[in-house]
């Protein structure tokens, strides 16, 4: 008997492994400070459990779900800003390119939200460079995305030069039109992946897709994810389970969600009050 298509998609499953590397400029978080370098060390160290990941993509030739390898850390590992990083790192993501669904679980300081999207497509360049990634060949893709994360560096100097502003000769009226105006402002960004067609599905790492074979890399802004690790139809398979609790929120509302509550955790800092 004959399988249809739907069922031989949903038998073909497989696994890739990726590490996430996000490089950070600390000048940006000294506000210009002079430090030594063995405080540079220190402080990448705290950092690192937020800036270096492992991630599981489980996929078949429909869905992926996406999602942290949590380890169990030492105690007192990564310390608050262990703990700061997780309130914002992305939840398990789980695409369906057939359906064109996007759906991410995601807790912020122990709220569930459910960010539901549809799926939107890059508009990538295709290249005829190409280059090894373990055994597999893969080819260079590229495209250009609209930020949708929230930059909070930026943000923290933009209210700073709001403040400062706000001392000086502007009107309160000039300082509101200059931070409507930043507001506005899309930061875009390269993206630089590599596909590989001798895995031919529609899948890749966190919100990426849409190339004629997985992505085993991709480049974008100041994250590289890399891929060390391929199951394919492994013995145990793995349902792939859309996530289903939490407040229903777009990207754009949970961005704002975020940024209003840290806003107003910046606010009663400033007034001296203890969190």
């Amino acid at each position: 008997m004959l399988q249809s298509a739907s069922t031989l998609a949903q038998d073909f499953q497989g696994k890739a492994y990726y590490f996430s590397k996000t490089t950070m400029d600390l000048s940006q978080w000294t506000r210009g400070r002079q430090i030594s370098e063995q405080q540079k060390k220190q402080m990448m160290e705290r950092m690192r459990p937020w800036l270096e990941k492992t991630y599981i993509l489980t996929f078949n030739k429909e869905e992926s779900i996406y999602k942290e390898d949590e380890k169990l850390e030492a105690p007192g590992s990564g310390g608050g800003m262990s703990m700061w990083g997780n309130s914002f790192s992305a939840g398990p993501q789980y695409k369906n390119v057939k359906t064109k669904t996007f759906l991410q679980d995601q807790e912020f300081f122990g709220k569930k939200f459910l960010i539901t999207e549809e799926l939107e497509p890059l508009e990538w360049k295709m290249s005829s460079e190409s280059k090894k990634i373990g055994n597999y060949t893969c080819f260079k893709a590229t495209a250009l995305k609209p930020s949708t994360d929230v930059n909070w560096l930026r943000r923290s100097r933009r209210n700073s030069e709001a403040e400062k502003k706000s001392d000086s000769t502007n009107t309160e009226k000039e300082n509101k039109e200059t931070v409507e105006t930043e507001e506005e402002e899309v930061e875009m960004i390269e993206v630089v992946a590599w596909y590989t067609p001798q895995i031919p599905v529609n899948q890749g790492p966190g919100e990426y897709w849409g190339l004629p074979g997985l992505i085993l890399e991709v480049s974008a802004g100041n994250v590289t994810m890399l891929c060390s690790k391929i199951v394919l139809n492994p013995e145990d398979k793995e349902d792939i389970d859309k996530p289903k609790k939490g407040d229903v929120v777009t990207k754009s509302e949970y961005n704002k969600i975020i940024t209003e509550r840290m806003e107003q955790m910046r606010a009663n800092r400033g007034r001296g009050r203890r969190y």
